[in-house]
């Protein structure tokens, strides 16, 4: 469905209920997306979390869908478009699409969800005080990159070379934690750098040339949107693959490490509802993720020759046989 089309929809539900007397304060929350309001896969969990704290679409909240069907190029005119027609707060749902929110505007109040370092991304200017017009949660938590190369060291133990796959256009620190992590571990780290899915084929050669043993992946929108392809790469090279979060274990890598991410993405409904109630995004910490999940795929275990360690296996949230 056309952002028009969700837009006549909105008011014609608008003009056809009337304000009564004393009636209860319809709030408006401008949504500014990637994809469209039908495909984007955290969305609802979103909605769900706004109407646990009791805000019901059309009674006391609407939404105003602003989405680039999977086009970025066209996020600049949509945001700018969107404080246009001056919403009381805007949700911004993805490190790319976040900073097209800040740029158009500096007084309408921004919550945020996404996979980048909000502070290196330039989001805010600090985790504990945000200090701008921008808040929210990350699926970001610097330790996380560590215990995944360890993770996979103990699933595999004979690994000694890894290549990390990312994107040096999604700020994080991951690269470097891996790095770190597996110092201590006496992996040798390959940096595999994809910026577009031009890049891919670069990356899988140079995974054949140095003879790479396992591939970790760090997540962002691109990796997402090219899953199948990484999946397809790995199994077919024998390769064990493990990732942060998301389908990635379910559809084929032997393990992934991370939050759930529609979990992390329905706490951003209280920042709305605190900032409705009052508070001022600048005041409002950033939320990392305190909660991970381990899932193995054990189908996928078997094919690689793995035998994963019982004491591993139990401390695994979910199994996939």
């Amino acid at each position: 469905m056309e952002r028009r089309t969700f837009m006549a929809v909105i008011a014609g539900g608008l003009l056809a209920t009337p304000l009564a007397a004393g009636a209860q304060q319809v709030h408006r929350i401008g949504v500014l997306l990637f994809s469209t309001p039908t495909t984007d896969p955290q969305l609802e969990a979103f909605r769900k979390g706004l109407r646990e704290l009791g805000y019901v679409e059309g009674r006391n909240v609407t939404f105003d869908y602003a989405f680039a069907d999977g086009h970025p190029e066209r996020l600049p005119q949509l945001a700018a478009e969107l404080v246009s027609r001056r919403p009381d707060l805007i949700f911004a749902l993805g490190g790319d699409v976040a900073p097209y929110a800040k740029s158009a505007t500096t007084s309408i109040p921004i919550v945020v969800a996404v996979s980048v370092d909000p502070v290196m991304s330039g989001l805010v200017g600090g985790l504990a005080r945000p200090g701008g017009n921008v808040t929210g949660v990350t699926f970001v938590q610097s330790e996380l990159a560590g215990k995944r190369i360890e993770l996979l060291k103990e699933a595999a133990p004979a690994v000694s070379r890894v290549g990390v796959i990312w994107n040096p256009r999604h700020p994080d620190g991951e690269l470097e934690s891996t790095w770190n992590a597996a110092r201590s571990l006496g992996v040798e780290v390959k940096s595999l750098e994809v910026r577009g899915t031009a890049d891919f084929d670069q990356a899988f050669e140079t995974v054949a040339r140095e003879r790479v043993q396992a591939v970790i992946v760090v997540s962002s929108r691109l990796m997402s949107l090219n899953r199948q392809r990484i999946l397809d790469f790995a199994a077919k090279n024998r390769l064990v693959l493990v990732s942060g979060w998301g389908a990635w274990a379910a559809e084929g890598a032997l393990l992934s490490y991370g939050p759930d991410l529609d979990v992390v993405v329905r706490r951003t409904a209280s920042y709305v509802d605190k900032i409705f109630k009052g508070a001022k995004p600048a005041d409002l910490p950033i939320e990392q993720p305190t909660k991970f999940d381990l899932v193995m795929n054990l189908k996928t275990a078997k094919a690689l020759g793995l035998t994963i360690p019982p004491s591993l296996l139990s401390r695994a949230d979910e199994v996939i046989q």
